[in-house]
C-alpha cells in the first residue's frame, strides 16, 4: 500500500537527507585527514628511527614498542663490584637509557638485602658460641671509629661478616643460610626471567649481584661442597645463566679520594661496606671480580676515567654486546687488543684462573661480508653454546654483531650448516684477572691446520694507551708482539683449509699490507671484526 507525502513532508525529508549527506561527507573528510596525519607520523617515525643513535635497525618495532616474537631480545646482566663502585647509579643509568629505547627493564633486588633486612644477624647464626661483644674497629683511612656488629646488623648486608660466620668450625647455620640465600636468589631471578620471556617487548634484566658473588666470601672447599650438594656447576650458574657481567671497580682502587670522604659517614646506615678501610675494600673488590673469572662476556669498568665517563663506558659495553648503534653518543674508546705469546710459564706463575675447552665451527653464510659461527665452551663436560653473526657496514655502523645463546639441540641442528672450507678450531682458553684487567689466553690445540700448531694468543679489551697499557699487561708472559688487526692471526684465516696464497677467502688488511701485488686471486676486504674469537 503506497503512502502519499505532502509537499511539506517531501521538503522536510529532502532537507534531512541533505543534512545527513553533509554530515557523512564531513565524517569522511575528518577520517581522510586522520589517515593522512597517521601516514605522516609513520613517515616521521621511520625517518627518526633510521639511523638515529640509540635505535636498533635490526629490530622490527610494532606499536607501543613491541617487537615481533622472533626478534625479541631478553638480555640478562649482573652488576657486581666492591664497595662504592657505582652499582646503584649504574643500575639507574642503564634503566633510563634502555627505557628511552623502548625496552622493558626489570631490576632484580639484591637477595641479601631482602633477607637480612628482615632481622637476620650473622652473630645469631652460631648458637654454640657466646654472643659476641660489639667491638670497635679503626682503619687509618677511616675518619671515624665504627662499632662493628652493632651497625652492620642494622644494615642490609656485609659479605665479610657472613664469610667470617660461615667459616667458623661451628658455623653450620651461617653456611646453611648462605646456601638458602643462593636458592632464594635463583628463584627470585627466575621469576624476573620468566617475566622477561613473556613480555612482548625487548627486555633488559639487571641483577644486583649474581649467584657467583657468593663464592667470593666462602672458602673454596665449602663452596665446592655446596655446589656438589645442590648439583650445581659453574658453567650453568655462571656462563649460561647471565648474558654479561659488569664489574664496577671500587673507588678504593684508583679513585681513593672519592672513597675516603665524610659522605661515607653520612651514608653509613645505608651501606654497611662503606665502613671498610681502603685496603679491605680493595680486597673485597678483587674477590668479587675473581668470582666471575671465566664468564665469556665479563667486562671490568675501572676508574681510569671520571665517574660520568665510567657510567657511559658501562652503558656502551652493554650496547656493544647487544649490537645497538649508539653513534658517538657515549664516545666509546675501548678496543679489542690481541698479542702473540711464546713459551708459556708454569701454571704456578699465573694468578687464579679458569680453564675452558673451546670449539669453533664456521658456518655457511649468506654473503662474502657476513660471518657466522658456532662456539662450544665448557668445563668438566658442562657446555654453553653461542651462535655469532657479524655483518659489517649495517646502517652506517662499522660493525653489527648478534650473539644468541643456544640449547644443545639447536647447536646440533646448526652443525649441519658447517662450512667445509674451514677447519674446526680447538682451543684451551685460560681466563684470569690482573691489574684490574681481564685477559683471555687462547692456546690452540690439535687437530687443526699446521699453521696453528703451538699458537698462543692473548686478548683483552682496554681504553688505555702507552705506558698505562704497558703497565697493566701480565709481566709473567713472554709477549712477542701486538697482532691486533693482523690477518695472519685472524681466527677466520687460521681456520681456512686452503693455502693462503691461492684461496679467494683469505681476508686481507690494508693496514698490514699483506696482499701480494702479484697474487692472481682477488683479495676479500678485511674487516676488524674478522679477528675476534669470542
Amino acid at each position: 500500500m503506497a503512502t502519499l507525502l505532502s509537499n511539506g513532508q517531501q521538503s522536510v525529508m529532502a532537507t534531512t537527507s541533505n543534512g545527513q549527506e553533509q554530515q557523512q561527507k564531513q565524517r569522511q573528510h575528518q577520517q581522510d585527514e586522520l589517515e593522512q596525519q597517521e601516514q605522516q607520523q609513520q613517515v616521521e617515525i621511520r625517518k627518526s628511527s633510521s639511523p638515529k643513535p640509540g635505535a636498533m635497525p635490526s629490530l622490527k618495532l610494532n606499536r607501543m614498542g613491541s617487537v615481533s616474537p622472533k626478534d625479541k631480545r631478553v638480555y640478562k646482566i649482573v652488576l657486581t663490584g666492591g664497595p662504592c663502585g657505582g652499582k646503584t647509579t649504574g643500575q639507574s643509568r642503564l634503566c633510563t637509557f634502555f627505557e628511552n629505547l623502548g625496552w622493558k627493564v626489570f631490576r632484580v633486588p639484591e637477595t641479601a638485602t631482602v633477607l637480612l633486612s628482615g632481622g637476620v644477624k650473622f652473630s645469631d647464626l652460631t648458637e654454640k658460641e657466646d654472643p659476641p661483644t660489639p667491638t670497635t674497629f679503626v682503619y687509618k683511612d677511616l675518619p671515624f671509629a665504627a662499632p662493628e656488629h652493632s651497625l652492620i646488623d642494622l644494615t642490609a648486608s656485609c659479605p665479610r661478616c657472613l664469610a667470617k660466620a660461615a667459616s667458623r668450625p661451628n658455623g653450620s647455620e651461617a653456611y646453611k643460610f648462605q646456601e638458602n640465600l643462593i636458592r632464594t636468589m635463583v628463584q627470585i631471578e627466575n621469576t624476573y626471567f620468566e617475566l622477561g620471556n613473556s613480555s612482548n617487548r625487548n627486555c633488559l634484566i639487571i641483577c644486583d649481584r649474581g649467584v657467583m658473588d657468593a663464592s667470593a666470601y666462602i672458602s673454596k672447599d665449602k663452596w665446592e661442597k655446596m655446589m656438589a650438594g645442590n648439583k650445581w656447576n659453574p658453567v650453568e650458574m655462571r656462563d649460561n645463566r647471565y648474558n654479561q657481567i659488569l664489574h664496577l671497580v671500587s673507588a678504593a682502587n684508583g679513585a681513593e679520594d672519592f672513597y675516603s670522604t665524610e659522605n661515607r659517614k653520612r651514608h653509613y646506615q645505608d651501606h654497611a661496606c662503606r665502613s671498610e678501610g681502603v685496603d679491605l675494600a680493595r680486597e673485597l673488590d678483587y674477590k668479587s671480580a675473581a668470582a666471575w673469572v671465566g664468564h665469556p662476556y665479563f667486562d671490568v669498568i675501572d676508574n681510569s676515567t671520571n665517574f660520568e665517563t665510567k657510567m657511559n663506558r658501562m652503558i656502551e659495553s652493554v650496547c656493544q654486546k647487544l649490537g645497538i648503534d649508539i653513534g658517538d653518543r657515549l664516545q666509546a674508546t675501548s678496543r679489542k687488543l690481541k698479542y702473540l705469546v711464546a713459551l708459556l710459564p708454569p701454571d704456578s706463575e699465573f694468578p687464579p684462573f679458569q680453564d675452558f675447552d673451546v670449539v669453533h665451527h664456521y658456518l655457511q653464510s649468506a654473503g662474502p661480508k657476513v660471518q657466522a659461527r658456532l662456539r662450544k665452551r665448557g668445563q668438566k663436560n658442562h657446555w654453553s653454546y653461542i651462535h655469532t653473526q657479524r655483518r659489517p657496514n649495517v646502517h652506517g655502523q662499522a660493525r653489527i654483531e648478534v650473539k644468541t645463546q643456544l640449547t644443545h639441540r639447536d647447536y646440533m641442528n646448526l652443525l649441519a650448516q658447517r662450512d667445509d672450507a674451514h677447519f674446526t678450531i680447538y682451543k684451551k682458553r685460560r681466563c684470569f684477572l690482573i691489574n684490574n684487567q681481564y685477559f683471555q689466553l687462547d692456546i690452540y690445540k690439535e687437530p687443526g691446520h699446521p699453521r696453528c700448531k703451538g699458537l698462543v694468543l692473548l686478548e683483552t679489551y682496554s681504553s688505555l694507551t702507552g705506558d698505562a697499557l704497558k703497565n697493566c699487561m701480565p709481566k709473567f708472559l713472554n709477549i712477542v708482539k701486538e697482532v691486533t688487526g693482523d690477518p695472519d692471526y685472524s681466527m677466520f684465516n687460521l681456520s681456512l683449509k686452503e693455502d693462503w696464497s691461492t684461496t679467494k677467502k683469505f681476508c686481507r688488511s690494508a693496514t698490514h699490507g699483506k696482499q701480494d701485488e702479484q697474487s692472481p686471486q682477488p683479495a676479500k676486504q678485511y674487516h676488524p671484526y674478522d679477528e675476534n674469537s669470542d
